[in-house]
């Protein structure tokens, strides 16, 4: 009876062992090769690696491990090659789907300590995006322009209240644990701002409003006015803010459009235009796209649940 019983128990145990060996080899090179043909046949359209990073946990990791950094590099080649000093395969602060995220994804807005909103913004998907160098130094006071930072143009929020739209801005500094930036919020032991996450990573952050790191160069960017604007730095050098958007004359139409013409002409590094386009038959709705599982959830629950990323 011992002996038949060990034998059963010995067949089950490999059996179980035979299982796992191919499921071992399922889930290895061969299929992320498969994933990696695939999504460049479909050119890294967003929504379908969204669609597959819900599907299950396997997926999900080899998404954060692999796929969201081939997305990044191939929607964004400039600007990764300068973030990463064309070390593409390296790791990135924050995650590599983290950085995903900011590229593609308007975090909304919800009042904060020095920027008060009457009714909150939900987070959404961009259909087109600039990061700018150019942008980005003026975002950083005179003492730390050797920083190198990326800042988007204003995602632009009508909130039909004033002649002012909401404007909704992002970006990401390049080596941010060795920037003066994060130097000076060290030494001056600036404390985190209470209450707030980075929307893109999770970290706590700063409010350069409470550091008094806000340059005049900043608000005069975006077109808003002085005190019109806030903006958080978090502990992987993710920026997010919002400002005020003051209604452009013709005559600053016309300068807007001769310093983006000078920006090109400088230097075509210092540019990267993002678009988002639908390229596969997948399913539409904003609540399918989660860097992560789908909890259901429509964007307007709230920043802090709008995108998965565990």
């Amino acid at each position: 009876m011992n002996g038949s019983s060990s034998s059963r128990t010995h067949q089950r145990l490999r059996r179980s062992s035979l299982g796992q060996g191919s499921d071992s080899e399922d889930s290895g090179l061969l299929n992320e090769q498969i994933l990696l043909r695939v999504f460049e046949t479909i050119q890294w359209d967003l929504q379908a690696l969204c669609s597959v990073a819900a599907v299950n946990r396997k997926l999900r990791a080899v998404a954060k491990r692999l796929l969201w950094r081939e997305l990044c590099v191939f929607r964004a080649p400039r600007m990764l090659e300068i973030l990463t000093d064309g070390l593409t395969q390296s790791r990135v602060n924050g995650g590599w789907h983290a950085l995903a995220k900011l590229l593609f994804f308007c975090c909304g807005c919800e009042s904060t300590t020095h920027f008060r909103v009457t009714r909150s913004s939900p987070g959404h998907f961009t259909k087109e995006t600039r990061f700018s160098k150019t942008s980005g130094r003026s975002f950083l006071t005179k003492k730390f322009r050797d920083d190198l930072l990326f800042v988007s143009d204003p995602c632009e929020h009508p909130t039909g209240e004033s002649d002012d739209d909401l404007g909704i801005y992002r970006g990401v500094f390049k080596g941010f644990n060795k920037s003066k930036t994060r130097g000076f919020l060290i030494r001056r032991a600036v404390p985190f701002e209470e209450g707030l996450r980075c929307p893109y990573c999770g970290s706590r952050v700063w409010s350069m409003t409470a550091a008094r790191l806000i340059p005049s160069s900043a608000w005069r960017r975006l077109g808003s006015h002085d005190g019109g604007l806030e903006y958080f730095v978090c502990v992987n050098g993710h920026l997010y803010g919002t400002c005020w958007l003051a209604p452009l004359s013709s005559e600053d139409e016309d300068e807007d459009e001769d310093d983006d013409e000078e920006e090109e002409l400088n230097g075509r590094d210092e540019v990267e235009g993002l678009r988002f386009e639908h390229r596969t038959a997948v399913n539409q709705s904003k609540k399918s796209c989660r860097f992560g599982k789908d909890n259901g959830e429509e964007p307007s629950a709230g920043r802090d649940k709008i995108w998965e990323t565990a």
